[in-house]
């Protein structure tokens, strides 16, 4: 039976021993009221930034639709011009063939 012992590596076998004790000490720990205190906390604080986020998102989102608005109006005035223009221009011509 001593023989046993032999080929285990106390060193190693010490190493995972303490592992194991400190992986049952961290689970009672991370799993204590005080511990799912700081959980609630952490949790409350994410969703409060999550709703500022979405806030400066839906304001983003709103500036961005009324530029596009505003820039389509810009597009149509200036189209709008270009053909008047181009009639102007048209109506030159075809007053200086009269001519």
């Amino acid at each position: 039976m001593l023989d046993c012992f032999k080929c285990l590596d106390m060193k190693k076998t010490g190493i995972f021993a303490a592992g194991v004790l400190f992986g049952t000490a961290g689970i009672k720990i991370l799993s204590s009221k005080d511990a799912k205190k700081v959980y609630t906390n952490c949790t409350a604080a994410v969703l409060r930034a999550k709703e500022c986020v979405m806030k400066t998102a839906n304001t983003i989102q709103e500036n961005a639709e009324d530029i596009y608005e505003e820039a389509k109006v810009i597009n149509q005035e200036r189209a709008a011009m270009a053909e008047a223009e181009v009639c102007e221009d048209e109506n030159e011509d075809a007053e200086a063939k009269e001519q």
